[in-house]
Order: C-alpha cells, then structure tokens, then sequence
C-alpha cells in the first residue's frame, strides 16, 4: 500500500441514513429518489394551478359580494325610513284602505328583498370564505411537498456522495450497512496511539488491539474473503500493525472483473466509511479514490490502483 495522497478537491464529508433493507442497493434509493423528486415537481405544478383556479375564483367571489352591498344598503335605507315598525303598527297607521294595501305591499316586497338578497350576499361570503380556507390547504400541501422533494434529493445526494458517489460505486453498493460495535476510547473520546501488540489473525504478525477489533466487527458483518493485515517493510501503517487490506476473492488478489466482486468491495468500503467513527478508521482507500473522515473523497495517485482490494488503516 502506498503513502496516501491527498493532492484532488475533496468530497463532502457528511453522511445521511438511507432508507430501506440491509440488501437494498443504494442505486435503487437513489431511482426511488429521483422518481419522488418527478412526482413531487408534478404535485406542485398541478397544486400552483389550482392556487391560480382558486384565486380566480374567489375574485368573482368578492365581485359578487361587491355587486350586493348597493342594494343591501337600499334595504337598509328604506327600513330606516319606516322607522323599523313591526307589522300590525305599521299597518295601522294607514289612513284608510288604499294607504293600508299599498303598506302591506310595500312590506312584503321589503322582507322579500331582504331575505333573498341578504341570503345571496351570506352565501356569497360564505363562498369567499371556502375557497380561501381551500386556497390555504393548498398552499400548504404545496409547500410540504416542496420540503419532503427537497430532504429526499439531499438525502440520496450525500448517502452517494458518502461511498465515493457513482465513480466510485456505480450506485452498486448497499444502502445500509450492518452497525459496528464501538472500539473503546480513551477518557477524553479519542483514541490514543496503539502499539503493534496482538497476534494477526491474518499473518505471523503483529496488530494493534483497535485493529483486531474492526478486523473482528468486519468479519462479523459478514465480509469473509481473503484478507492481510501486518506486513513488514514500508513506512506507511502495515508494518505498525494498524493496516489491513480485503481481497475480492477467497484465495490471494485479483482486480475486479465482474459485478460480484465490485459489489462486494463497494459494500466493504461502505460498511467501513459507515462505521468509521465508531472503529477508530484514519482512512479507506478503494476503487482509485481515497477517503478521510475530516475531508471526504479524494482521487489517488499511488502505486496501486486499488481495484484489487479495500485497504483500511487505523488510527
């Protein structure tokens, strides 16, 4: 394994939780996200037009109501002028018959106005209300779609961008990985130096006690092909015991060449970039690219391409 290089623009370092089962590719979240993200864009298409319909509407809605006040004001007027008797007083104070008949009329077409255009002018802002309260439902679905397309799209975008994006995936690689137990720390939340003093599992060397464990808790995750970890010579992390590096295959090295083995080393490194906190990772170098905790993805240059296994060293 050759001395990182870090000398390419970095990519964000940020993760965001996936949704979905353990076997779910992260390329099929990522076709789910983007079909909300359509679907979402046509809600709120579809929900600005009918703001527009709406809006129409309750302007006629209001020139309606508008059109009524001038002759709910008459009624008013000419209920003023009667000096708002009741019935039979006003009846009475005719001065004879032909006064009498024409008060009644006058009465009854009164009450008849009022009561039609009165109830028009209540309907009417009834109206006005309804489609408001309507206008505002709207309103509010739109925006809380516009919220959820937003959280999707950044969501699927950083979950890729986390595992190197489609340069380094191809968007094969699991959405979710298995949870890692925590390596310890020391008093303050960090993890001091180690030195090379457990037994490798994987050579006749030697490894750090924080090494064995993420050896122990990728094993557990079920990542069971060939892997090395102490190696003498080099000044970088192997010799130190603070290296190990995954094969793609069951027996010794070979560069990927199928699907399966690209799938397998895509979800390795991203079990390992998932868990990188919790195990005390420095980095993860795979498929040409290199990623740190503190500045995400980076391209690398060093002797090997890395396409034939994961390398992981530890702090």
């Amino acid at each position: 394994m050759a001395e990182p290089d870090e000398g390419s623009s970095s990519a964000p370092d940020e993760s965001a939780p996936t949704a979905g089962d353990k076997n779910l590719l992260l390329d099929d979240v990522l076709e789910s996200s983007n079909r909300r993200f359509v679907q979402a864009k046509a809600a709120v298409a579809k929900s600005t037009t009918a703001q527009k319909k709406l809006a129409a509407e309750i302007k006629v809605a209001e020139g309606r109501r508008l059109a009524l006040m001038p002759e709910v004001n008459a009624i008013a007027s000419q209920q003023y002028r009667t000096g708002h008797l009741g019935t039979v007083s006003f009846l009475l104070g005719s001065q004879g018959s032909n006064e009498f008949l024409a008060k009644a009329v006058s009465l009854e077409e009164i009450n008849t106005i009022q009561d039609r255009k009165l109830g028009d002018l209540n309907r009417a802002i009834a109206e006005v209300n309804a489609k408001k309260a309507a206008l505002d439902a709207e309103v509010k679905k739109q925006q809380n779609s516009l919220v959820a397309m937003k959280k999707q799209k950044e969501a699927a975008d950083k979950a890729l961008a986390l595992v190197g994006g489609r340069s380094v995936t191809l968007g094969l690689v699991v959405s979710k990985s298995p949870p890692a137990a925590p390596a310890p720390r020391n008093s303050d939340g960090g993890f001091s130096a180690e030195r090379c003093n457990v037994t490798d599992p994987t050579t006749s060397g030697c490894i750090t006690a924080r090494t064995l464990h993420m050896y122990k808790e990728t094993k557990k995750a079920g990542f069971s092909r060939f892997v090395g970890c102490h190696r003498d010579g080099g000044p970088f992390e192997h010799p130190k015991g603070r290296a190990c590096d995954w094969s793609l295959q069951k027996k010794g090295f070979a560069v990927m060449h199928n699907d399966d083995m690209r799938k397998y080393g895509n979800n390795l490194m991203a079990f390992l970039v998932r868990n990188a906190d919790k195990l005390g990772i420095y980095y993860v170098i795979w498929n040409k690219q290199i990623w740190f905790p503190a500045s995400g993805w980076k391209s690398y240059h060093g002797p090997s391409a890395h396409t034939d296994h994961v390398h992981v060293s530890m702090l």
